[in-house]
């Protein structure tokens, strides 16, 4: 069954098959979005938003000074038709004709519209986020949107220097912004310490727990390796910008006897040492034959969690794999198993602060896959890592058992206490 669907067609009555007759001006407007189309949406787009941005530029202009050829008697600010400029658009300067005018007084009027699509913030941002993505400085032009080959034809400052700059002063930003941030605000519960060597230089950085689980690099600080000078000073700067240890931090290390050291000369009896469980574990499996590793990982990674395995106590050494070419190490594994903290600061659900590795190793990750770019240069590494830092905080989370927080903080406190009087009574 066949429907009859009655057409309209606009401009009038037309013979059959005669369309309406565009003006040339539509025509070759039309011509020219249909071959932009071509080259793909983004292209047409982007002609069409700096059109946009150029009627946005001449209403402000005809908003402070007037119309054109308008008669003004007390008139402030002339116009002077036109002036060559640039803006950012997707990693590049992108040149345009921006209107001109000057004051009475002969200074220039100046755009708010031309500035915001001008500041080189939106630039520079662009490229610190592809540089700590892995993007060498001579790929950033192929890695770049398709914008139209007109426009991309007349584009600037995607070279190899000019990206290089632009990063290094992203860079010292980000260092600037981390080693000068107030941490008065923070209610810190535990901080973990880590020291990871770049390009032969061992870089120290601090991630504070809140006690709502948040987190956050509060900072870093860079030595030949990871000893006890290096932790004061990293500790002592995070004290002197406010850090408050007066109810108790729970510092999480590595076992390195250099940061607990440096952890309880600047904390005090504040501060409680605690070893992180994932070090701990891979200490002692890295001892053991590879047909064991998994047995014992297992049977650790139980203990820790004070969950019994196999019938025995939480905290206890696990009992030797079974019967196998290996053995049980020389020593057995009684000496291995540490509980890393005493039993009432331990929360109860899952431990929000013992596993260490995880969590610092998120802010080296970004640096770690571009070290190789980093030349052993003291300055270049400590920006490399402020900016990764500051690049994994954006996608932070708050820490597993998260809930648990308050009791932790609660225990701190009691363990302060508890310290404070034994001293005050001997």
């Amino acid at each position: 069954m066949s429907k009859t669907v009655s057409t309209l067609r606009p401009g009038g009555d037309h013979a059959p098959g005669q369309g309406t007759q565009l003006s040339a001006e539509l025509e070759l407007a039309f011509a020219e979005v249909a071959e932009l189309a071509r080259e793909g949406l983004l292209a047409m787009s982007v002609c069409v938003g700096l059109r946009v941005m150029a009627e946005m530029m001449e209403s402000e202009l005809t908003g402070r000074v007037g119309p054109k050829h308008a008669r003004i008697p007390e008139r402030t600010a002339s116009r002077h038709a036109s002036a060559p400029g640039s803006v950012v658009l997707g990693g590049r300067r992108v040149p345009v004709s921006r209107p001109w005018a000057r004051t009475v007084d002969g200074a220039e009027v100046q755009l708010e519209t031309y500035a915001t699509f001008a500041s080189d913030e939106l630039l520079t941002q662009v490229v610190l986020e592809r540089m700590l993505a892995g993007v060498a400085t001579r790929r950033h032009r192929a890695v770049a949107e398709p914008i139209g080959r007109a426009v991309e034809a007349e584009a600037s400052s995607t070279s190899r220097s000019a990206v290089s700059r632009r990063f290094k002063a992203a860079t010292a930003s980000a260092l600037e912004e981390l080693m000068s941030r107030g941490l008065s605000e923070l209610a810190v519960a535990a901080m973990m310490i880590d020291g990871v060597v770049f390009a032969e230089h061992c870089c120290v950085v601090a991630l504070a727990i809140c006690t709502d689980g948040t987190k956050a690099p509060v900072g870093l600080w860079l030595g030949d390796t990871e000893n006890k000078t290096v932790v004061t000073h990293l500790l002592s700067d995070v004290c002197d910008r406010g850090l408050d240890a007066s109810g108790g931090i729970l510092s999480v290390i590595d076992g390195s006897k250099a940061l607990a050291a440096g952890v309880r000369k600047v904390v005090g009896e504040a501060a409680l040492v605690q070893r992180c469980t994932l070090h701990k574990r891979g200490n002692v499996t890295d001892h053991l034959p590879k047909d064991q590793q998994r047995f014992i990982d297992a049977k650790l990674a139980k203990a820790f969690a004070g969950r019994p395995a196999g019938g025995q106590a939480a905290g206890q050494a696990p009992r030797g794999p079974p019967p196998g070419r290996g053995g049980q190490p020389e020593g057995g594994l009684g000496g291995h198993v540490h509980r890393a903290a005493p039993r009432y600061l331990r929360p109860p659900g899952p431990h929000p602060d013992q596993h260490q590795r995880h969590r610092v190793d998120d802010l080296h990750r970004p640096f770690h896959e571009r070290r190789r770019e980093a030349l052993a240069r003291r300055e270049m590494i400590k920006r490399w890592v402020a900016a990764g830092m500051l690049n994994a905080e954006r996608s932070f989370r708050r820490v597993k058992g998260c809930k648990d927080m308050p009791t932790l903080a609660a225990a701190l406190a009691s363990h302060v206490k508890r310290r404070c009087h034994t001293l005050m009574s001997k």
